[in-house]
C-alpha cells in the first residue's frame, strides 16, 4: 500500500507539471493569445514543480521524471521495481495532463502549439537538441541532488523552490532552442495524446542521460566529505584528540 500512495503521488505530482506547461504552451497561442511569452512559459513549469516538490517531495521523493528515476536508480536511491512503478506512474500522470488540455483548450490553438510538446526550433539540428537537453537535465539532477539528497543542502530548506527555478531558467535558456523538456514523460503524454511523434527519441536520451551522468558526479564525488585532518595544538607538536 505504501507504494501505491507513493506511485499516485508521482501521477499527480507529474501532472501539476505537465498541465501547467501544456497549458501555458496553448495559451500563448491564437486565438487565445495571452501575453506571458517565454517568461510566463518558464514561470509555469517552474512554479509547478516547486509546488509539487513541496507537496509530495516527504512520500515519494518527488521525481515526477522518468530521468530523474533513472539517476536515483543508478546510484541505488531506488530499487528496479519500483522504478519501473515510478516511471509509469510518471508517465500516466503527464498523459491524463496532455488529455486533459486538449479537451479543455480551443482545438486551434492546441494545434497551433502542438499540444505543447517540447520540439526543436527550426534550424536546430539532432545533435543540438541531444547537447542542450543534456546539459538541461544535467543541471536539474545536480540541482535535486543538492539540496534534496545531500544533508547539506537539506539545511538550507527550499529544495522545491531551487528545483523549480532550475526548471525556470532553463527553460528561460533553451526553451527557444529545444523546448527544454528535461522528462520524458513531458515529452511523451503530449506527443501520444497528439499524436507526433518527430525528434521524440531525443527527448529520451538526452534528458536520461544527463541525469545518469549528473547523479553519478554528485553520488560518487561531490556528496562526499573528506576527513577532518588533524590539527596541531600547543607545544611539542601534539595532534588534537577526536
Amino acid at each position: 500500500m505504501e507504494n501505491l500512495r507513493k506511485c499516485v503521488a508521482e501521477a499527480i505530482g507529474t501532472f501539476y507539471f505537465c498541465f501547467a506547461g501544456i497549458a501555458s504552451l496553448i495559451c500563448i497561442e491564437a486565438p487565445i493569445n495571452m501575453d506571458c511569452g517565454l517568461l510566463g512559459v518558464a514561470l509555469a513549469h517552474g512554479l509547478a514543480l516547486s509546488v509539487a516538490v513541496c507537496t509530495f517531495g516527504g512520500l515519494s521523493g518527488a521525481h515526477f521524471n522518468p530521468a530523474v528515476t533513472c539517476g536515483m536508480l543508478v546510484t541505488r536511491r531506488i530499487c528496479p521495481f519500483l522504478a519501473i512503478k515510478y516511471i509509469l506512474s510518471q508517465l500516466a500522470g503527464a498523459t491524463l495532463a496532455a488529455l486533459v488540455c486538449k479537451t479543455a483548450f480551443d482545438a486551434a490553438a492546441v494545434g497551433s502549439a502542438k499540444l505543447g510538446i517540447p520540439l526543436p526550433a527550426e534550424g536546430v539540428d539532432t545533435g543540438i537538441v541531444l547537447l542542450i537537453e543534456f546539459v538541461c537535465t544535467f543541471l536539474l539532477v545536480t540541482a535535486i541532488f543538492g539540496v534534496a539528497v545531500d544533508e547539506r543542502g537539506k539545511a538550507v530548506s527550499i529544495g522545491g523552490f531551487a528545483i523549480g527555478l532550475t526548471v525556470t531558467f532553463n527553460v528561460l535558456a533553451a526553451g527557444a532552442l529545444t523546448g527544454a523538456s528535461m522528462n520524458p514523460a513531458r515529452s511523451l503524454g503530449p506527443a501520444l495524446v497528439h499524436g507526433h511523434w518527430e525528434h521524440h527519441a531525443l527527448y529520451w536520451i538526452a534528458p536520461i542521460a544527463g541525469a545518469i551522468v549528473a547523479a553519478l558526479l554528485y553520488d560518487r564525488f561531490l556528496l562526499k566529505e573528506d576527513a577532518t585532518p588533524a590539527t596541531d595544538q600547543g607545544s611539542g607538536g601534539e595532534e588534537a584528540a577526536g
